[in-house]
């Protein structure tokens, strides 16, 4: 991001955060409550910061900085449990650290207008894919290839998809886990998070070298995060993600819609 375009943001958007701070905490809670079930909190997020203003680099970094908080908390509470195998994950997080850290650095040398039509197209297609794939519980629990090959697949190639744009990670790790590596929904959703965490982390990293992140609304976000990541965790067993697909699915084209009619 450019020294003028970082004080233009500054100077013309940090009284309107004052005034949107409540709805933007109240966002980041839900979405953080949304990602610990079922994944797909940046469905919501991510066009909430580009309705409120800023460009498609910064709102993408932004969202990584706020996003982390809920991940942390979810995966610190299933850690706790003893729900992930730390030792058989340090592959994984190996290739999502290194997948997600190099989409952050290719979507920062792609130019903002071609950003800026190609984000909204995204949240559709997205969201599209919530409304007509099949729920994650019914998907084929037996294992189909070893955790090596899963780890240079699944991990290195949805942590890839999440530092260059993020929306929908969790729910992709989760049905990998679930379709490829035989693991119940529980134990699922669990390392998912393990791996979305890895993920938002590198991006953040990658981002932060490139001072996109807008801090006056990632902090106000980080709260909600942490508020909806911890809640989230602890209603997994007790919900499940069945109820979350449809408030996605709405969320993310009214706005997306709303995006592409506007430009």
């Amino acid at each position: 991001m450019s020294a003028n375009l970082k004080t233009t943001l500054k100077t013309n958007l940090n009284m309107e955060f004052l005034e949107i701070a409540p709805l933007m905490f109240v966002l980041a809670l839900i979405a953080g409550l949304i990602d610990a079930i079922a994944g797909g909190g940046g469905l919501i997020t991510v066009p909430a910061l580009l309705w409120a203003g800023l460009p498609p680099v910064a709102a993408l970094a932004t969202n990584k900085a706020q996003a982390v908080w809920g991940s942390f908390a979810a995966t610190a509470h299933f850690v706790r449990q003893g729900t992930i195998d730390l030792r058989c994950s340090t592959l994984l997080v190996i290739c999502t650290f290194i997948g997600s850290a190099l989409g952050a650095l290719l979507v920062q040398y792609l130019g903002s207008e071609l950003l800026a039509r190609l984000v909204p197209l995204l949240l559709i297609a997205f969201a599209l894919y919530f409304l007509f794939s099949p729920r994650v519980s019914d998907l084929d629990s037996q294992q189909r290839i070893g955790l090596p090959a899963f780890a240079l697949t699944i991990g290195f190639g949805v942590g890839f998809y999440d530092g260059f744009f993020g929306p929908g990670t969790g729910t992709f790790f989760a049905m990998g886990f679930v379709a490829l590596l035989g693991f119940g929904m529980r134990r699922a959703t669990a390392h998912a998070k393990l791996l979305n965490f890895t993920s938002n982390l590198a991006a953040l990293l990658f981002f932060l070298l490139g001072g996109h992140v807008v801090w006056s609304l990632a902090l106000i976000m980080a709260g909600g995060q942490l508020t909806g990541g911890w809640l989230g965790a602890h209603l997994v067993l007790r919900h499940g993600a069945g109820l979350v697909r449809p408030v996605l699915v709405v969320a993310s084209l009214a706005i997306s819609l709303k995006l592409l009619l506007r430009g």
